[in-house]
């Protein structure tokens, strides 16, 4: 195990850690695969022990004043601080991101509690309080929330402790319990955040079972999401898994489902506009984190007229890019691919592409290293258009690695046109100094982030995150995740006794005599 991991793999459930001997899942370090993370075999039917777990807490967590329950995460918080350094090291070795990046997001664990607990104009909180409006003279009307109950959180690798802490933090503070999921290829992670949370829980009064973890695969997943006594299910991660989702839960109209499934995100650049700062820009956004951020660039659309200079100087970047192990000094830009099985389905998206009529303008390699670990260099590919479809070399996949497909046009609507070209619709950008030009673009683009002068990978805590069409369900995180953690209950109050008499209906009063 790794040596951060002072416990051994479990399951956590009531508060109880359930040991996973075996080998049956086993993460490893992408740097160096050798080096086994964690490993364990897990116990689907732990799944209703945890369900079962957090639906005896959650009544008592939710009866506690939401002080109280923010005091909890606030502990949390500051046990983030202190530890920061460990979680940045687990995520650079179970992941392969770049220190400098795991350490961004191990920061984001406390920063995601302040955020959430923000009561100001602009906080998330404010829209979840309760209010009153007057009716007549002699009735009110009142709208509250409520938690839902037990939400499942299914959480993704790519940012392992991240994305799940930001589903996790608001579901707590209005009162859910959680059974949290980690990704099979991140479990160490998923276990230390647990683990840590739990601490602080448990030193706040909480009852026990609050916060559960499970650990698995598929089988174990399926089961958790399919689980009669849920209330909502809390999703990061691909269209085809978040399809899987859906279709489970077709028989539960009121179970929540939150779901943020990826995008195959596009760039326009216009003939006016800082070509270095948009080459910069693209280059950060299409291959930071490996390629594998759900707001990577997967597409650039570049006007004609400075297609050939823009392109020259994204190959140069991305040429020049320091890629390596993920703890070297001086840090790299991008370590690793998750698993070879990820690098060598880049490869062959690339190689499909290039059979189907694109121009490879700077390939992606795999890169030898010492170690075995799965290096992957950045690639640039251009195609003649982008399209809906499945087929071809504009295909409307999302390659989830560091390939950068790019197509050129002649107009701003075309460009638009060529933006909107997919299914998805998480993140979208533009560059261009023509303030018309980015009214229509922030208007006309279908994603649910949409930028300008600057890429589309990373958001702001502070603002909404979320997509439509295969990106998501329309239940934006961020500074919203409060929103989708709790139902809205309206209620009418009468303190008066003249109740009116409708037509066609008679009373006496002596009949209650």
């Amino acid at each position: 195990m790794h040596p951060l991991l002072v416990s051994a793999p479990a399951d956590l459930i009531g508060g109880e850690r359930r040991p996973l001997p075996g080998e049956a899942l086993q993460s490893t370090n992408p740097t160096r695969p050798a080096e086994i993370i964690w490993q364990g075999t897990p116990v689907p039917a732990h799944v209703d022990d945890a369900v079962a777990a957090a639906r005896a807490a959650q009544p008592a967590w939710a009866r506690m004043t939401e002080e109280k329950r923010a005091s909890a995460l606030r502990r949390f918080r500051d046990l983030c601080k202190a530890r920061a350094a460990d979680m940045a090291r687990l995520i650079a070795d179970e992941t392969g991101k770049a220190l400098w990046d795991a350490r961004a997001e191990a920061d984001l664990l406390a920063a995601k509690v302040d955020i959430t607990l923000d009561a100001s104009e602009h906080g998330g909180l404010r829209r979840v309080r309760p209010f009153e409006v007057s009716l007549s003279g002699s009735r009110v009307g009142r709208a509250w929330f409520r938690p839902h109950g037990v939400l499942a959180v299914v959480g993704p690798y790519n940012f392992p402790a991240h994305l799940a802490n930001g589903h996790i933090i608001p579901a707590l503070v209005l009162g859910n319990a959680v059974v949290l999921k980690p990704s099979d290829k991140a479990p160490g992670v998923g276990q230390l955040y647990a683990e840590w949370l739990n601490e602080a829980l448990v030193a706040e009064g909480a009852p026990p079972g609050v916060v559960n973890l499970v650990q698995g695969g598929v089988d174990v997943a399926s089961r958790l999401v399919a689980h009669p006594d849920l209330d909502g299910i809390l999703f990061t991660g691909s269209w085809p898994v978040g399809r899987r989702i859906m279709e489970a839960n077709l028989d539960q109209p009121g179970r929540i489902l939150a779901l943020e499934m990826g995008g195959n995100n596009p760039s326009l650049v216009m003939p006016d506009a800082d070509l270095r700062q948009a080459a910069i820009e693209i280059v950060r956004s299409a291959f930071v984190s490996t390629g594998q951020r759900c707001t990577c660039t997967r597409r650039l659309v570049v006007h004609r007229a400075v297609a050939d200079k823009l392109i020259r100087g994204i190959v140069e970047a991305a040429t020049r890019l320091s890629v390596g192990d993920p703890l070297a000094d001086p840090q790299p830009f991008m370590g690793p691919i998750i698993s070879a099985a990820a690098r060598d389905a880049v490869l062959r998206d690339q190689a499909r592409f290039s059979a189907s009529g694109a121009e490879v303008v700077l390939p992606s390699r795999a890169l030898e290293s010492s170690t075995g670990g799965h290096f992957l260099s950045p690639g640039v590919v251009r195609v003649e258009r982008f399209s809906i479809g499945e087929e071809g070399p504009g295909a409307d996949i999302e390659v989830f690695g560091p390939l950068l497909r790019v197509s050129v046009v002649d107009s701003l609507d075309e460009g638009i046109a060529q933006a909107n070209a997919t299914r998805y619709g998480l993140a979208a950008s533009i560059f261009t100094r023509d303030e018309a030009a980015i009214e229509r673009f922030l208007s006309e683009a279908r994603a649910g982030c949409v930028n300008v002068n600057t890429g589309t990978a990373g958001a702001s805590s502070k603002l909404p995150f979320g997509g439509l069409g295969l990106s998501g369900n329309h239940r934006p995180a961020g500074a919203f995740s409060l929103d989708y953690c709790a139902y809205p209950v309206a209620g009418m109050i009468e303190s008066g006794s003249a109740a009116p008499i409708p037509t066609g209906m008679a009373f006496e009063d002596d009949w209650l005599s």
